[in-house]
Order: structure tokens, then C-alpha cells, then sequence
């Protein structure tokens, strides 16, 4: 287990709060995620559009959307640092003030290089958008219902991810995708006042640790064994699904389901509806499996084990919009870990351990998102002008071998590590 941190900020409140006060302090983070996801997905909607104006093919509107991801990746691992040292009001704050100021620049983006630069202001802004959500769980919510107050973070995220699809559409629709992606930055802007002003204080307490102390114990979290089994699954398979669901689950749908754009963005919704569900679902039964005893990584491996056979069944084609509904209601599983790395590195390196784990998540899901335009790229059209499901399963099979690779490589530590769970939570 990780070492402890002797100047380690006190991030946690001294004595037990009242509902209230926890609905303050994670219902403006939990809107802040909410645009993150928005705008994490919507590129799967806007994409004709961008084609048609910028002349892309797939692995250009690969990079171009990806590029949320490559700079939100990047920022993880300072994030970290930041939300210990500063705490997640202020560092949220100004975070959602340069989204706000991408997304303009989105909205006024005449060519592929402009835009780019933008969606990756976008992804820097929303970089904090969920870690500092489960830091302020960490400060506001008992140890016991962390996992449920995470999944209740995360079910504003999942209906971010609703309204990005057939509701952004109809937006699309009727005013085109550069005034609602203005509007868009307004909001962010809003969301921005909102966390810095509404969110209790203080929000840190106590004397930081040195900076050369804490990036000291970074590297220390990501040489830590529970760390180093764990990252590949979890960031392979929440990467593959961010890639997948926040951009090719489009294209596939118009592809291999021979659907129009409004049926797409239809298609879109019921996995964005079925994400919500798993969020929530996913987390409630997480919460009482735990309370009665079982291991929060038992829980973890039997959901990663269903969204891998869901990924199987879209690879084959078989049970189209069952097989995408499981995969959007089981996608994010892996976020079901980090109240437990929270528990085992320690309230004061809970920002880092979790923000390092992030940067994992959504380094996978850049390349995930990238490397799936490069390889249906490989194929030819067909007659028809769309790429054939033989590239789709390339595409998506080769990061399902990814991640059974990863969980063959975590399996032989799962035991010691549940063992490592019970002793850091005191049972």
C-alpha cells in the first residue's frame, strides 16, 4: 500500500455534514460533468456536418474529435496534484473558464486545424470535469456510500451524454451546429460561476505537502503493484467504450445498421439512456453488494466480464441494439475503482491516485478513438459509400483482444488485492 503523506492537506470536514450540504457541494461539480460528457459525445452527431464542411475522412475525424481526449489525458497527472493542493472548487473553476473559451473558438473554427486546437480547450477544460467530482465526494460523503455518491456524480455525466444525441440533433436542426456550440460556451461559462461560488468552503484545510513531496508520491501511486495490475483493464475497457460510444457507435449505426441521421441520433439516445441506467445501477448494487460483505473488485471483474461479452456481440453483429444498450449501460464500470483507490492510497493522495488512473482511461481512449479511424481507414468503401463491418470488427476486435490481454495480466493479483481492500478499509 502506499505510503502516507506527513503534510498531506486535510481535505476532509471535521465533523459529519447534513444532506444539504453535500448536494451543494457535488450538484455544481456534478452539472460541470454533465457538460464535459456533452461535449465529450456530441462530435458523434455534428461528425456529417464536419465531414461535409472540412472534407475529412474517418482517421482525420479520428484526431480531430480525439483531440478532447489527448489533452485531457495529459492534464491528468498535474489534475491530481492540483485538486490536493488546491481542492476541486477552485481548480474546477478555473478549469471550465478555458472549456468556455474552446468552445467559442469551436463555434468560429473555419478549418481541421483550428478546430482541432479548440476541441483540445475543450478537453483541458472538462479535464477536472470528474475527478473533481470524486474529490468532493471524498471530502463530503462517508467512506461507506462513496461509491454510491460517485455513480451519482456520474448519472449527470450519462445525461450529458442523453442530450447530446437525438435532443442535440433537433438543436443541430434548427439553429446548425456553430450557434448551439456558442450557446454551448455560455453555459460552461455559467457552469464555471456556479462551482467557484455556490460550492461550500473551505475546501481545503491545512498546509500542503511541498510540490517536490507530492510529485514525489505520484510516482510512487503509479509504481505501486495495485496500480500497475489494475491500470490496463480499467483503462482499456472504460478507454474503448469512451472511444466507441462517444464517436464510432455513430458511424456504425449508419454503416453496418443502414440508419439515417435522425436514427442514428434515436439509437444514440437508447444508449445514452441505457448509460444512465448502468450508472446508477451499476453503482446502487455496488453499494449494497459491498455493505453485505462482498469485495468492490469481486463486483468490478463480474461487470467487466458482461461489458467484454457485450462488445463480442456488437463484433459479430449479433443482437444489434441489445448488444449497444449493454454496452452503454456496462461501459464505465471502471470508475467503480476509484472510491476503492481512494480508500487504499488515502484521503490526501485520493486526487492523485484517482486523476492517475484517469489519465490511463482517457490516454486508452485517444488512442482507442484514433486508431479505430486508422484502421476502418484500411478498407474500401462499399458501392454504397460507407465502410463495411469487416472494418468495424477489425477496429473494435483488436482493442476487445487488448483487454482480455489486461485482465489475464490483473487476474493472478486479484486475490491479494481484495485481501489489501478489506485491511485498508478496516474489515
Amino acid at each position: 500500500m502506499a505510503t502516507t503523506e506527513t503534510q498531506a492537506t486535510v481535505l476532509a470536514p471535521a465533523k459529519p455534514v447534513g444532506s444539504g450540504i453535500i448536494v451543494m457541494a457535488l450538484l455544481p461539480f456534478g452539472m460541470a460533468y454533465f457538460m464535459s460528457y456533452l461535449f465529450r459525445a456530441v462530435n458523434a452527431v455534428v461528425a456529417p456536418d464536419l465531414i461535409r464542411e472540412l472534407h475529412l475522412d474517418a482517421g482525420q475525424l479520428g484526431f480531430l474529435t480525439a483531440a478532447y481526449l489527448l489533452a485531457f489525458s495529459l492534464f491528468q497527472l498535474p489534475l491530481g496534484i492540483l485538486l490536493d493542493r488546491f481542492g476541486p472548487r477552485r481548480v474546477q473553476a478555473a478549469l471550465l473558464c478555458v472549456a468556455a473559451l474552446g468552445a467559442y473558438l469551436f463555434s468560429r473554427g473555419q478549418d481541421a486545424p483550428t478546430l482541432t486546437l479548440a476541441r483540445a480547450m475543450i478537453g483541458l477544460g472538462f479535464a477536472g470535469g470528474l475527478m473533481s467530482s470524486f474529490k468532493a465526494v471524498v471530502l463530503w460523503v462517508p467512506e461507506a456510500r462513496r461509491a454510491l455518491g460517485s455513480a451519482a456524480v456520474m448519472s449527470l455525466g450519462a445525461l450529458g451524454l442523453m442530450v447530446s444525441t437525438a435532443p442535440m440533433q433537433w438543436m443541430v436542426a434548427q439553429a446548425g451546429w456553430r450557434p448551439v456550440f456558442a450557446v454551448l460556451a455560455a453555459i460552461t461559462a455559467t457552469s464555471s460561476v456556479v462551482v467557484f461560488f455556490v460550492v461550500p468552503r473551505p475546501d481545503a484545510i491545512g498546509k500542503p505537502a511541498p510540490l517536490t513531496h507530492q510529485l514525489a508520491s505520484l510516482a510512487g501511486i503509479m509504481r505501486d503493484p495495485a496500480f500497475l495490475r489494475l491500470a490496463p483493464i480499467l483503462g482499456l475497457s472504460a478507454g474503448t467504450n469512451i472511444a466507441m460510444q462517444t464517436l464510432w457507435a455513430g458511424p456504425w449505426w449508419r454503416d453496418v445498421g443502414g440508419l439515417d441521421r435522425t436514427a442514428v441520433a434515436e439509437n444514440l439516445f437508447l444508449m445514452a439512456v441505457a448509460f444512465f441506467i448502468g450508472v446508477l445501477g451499476t453503482g446502487a448494487a455496488t453499494d449494497q453488494l459491498v455493505r453485505r460483505g462482498l469485495s468492490t473488485l469481486d463486483v468490478l471483474l463480474g461487470f467487466l466480464l458482461m461489458f467484454m461479452l457485450a462488445e463480442a456481440l456488437i463484433i459479430l453483429n449479433v443482437a444489434q441494439l441489445p448488444a449497444w444498450l449493454l454496452f452503454g449501460m456496462l461501459g464505465q464500470v471502471a470508475v467503480l475503482a476509484f472510491p476503492w483507490l481512494s480508500s487504499y492510497f488515502g484521503v490526501a493522495l485520493s486526487g492523485r491516485a484517482n486523476s492517475a488512473m484517469n489519465l490511463m482511461i482517457f490516454g486508452s481512449a485517444f488512442i482507442a478513438q484514433w486508431a479505430m479511424g486508422a484502421i476502418i481507414d484500411l478498407f474500401p468503401l462499399t458501392p454504397t459509400g460507407r465502410f463495411p463491418l469487416a472494418a468495424y470488427q477489425a477496429a473494435f476486435g483488436t482493442f476487445l483482444v487488448l483487454q482480455i490481454l489486461g485482465l489475464l495480466f490483473y487476474l493472478p493479483s486479484h486475490a491479494r488485492l481484495r485481501r489489501a481492500s478489506a485491511r485498508s478499509l478496516g474489515g
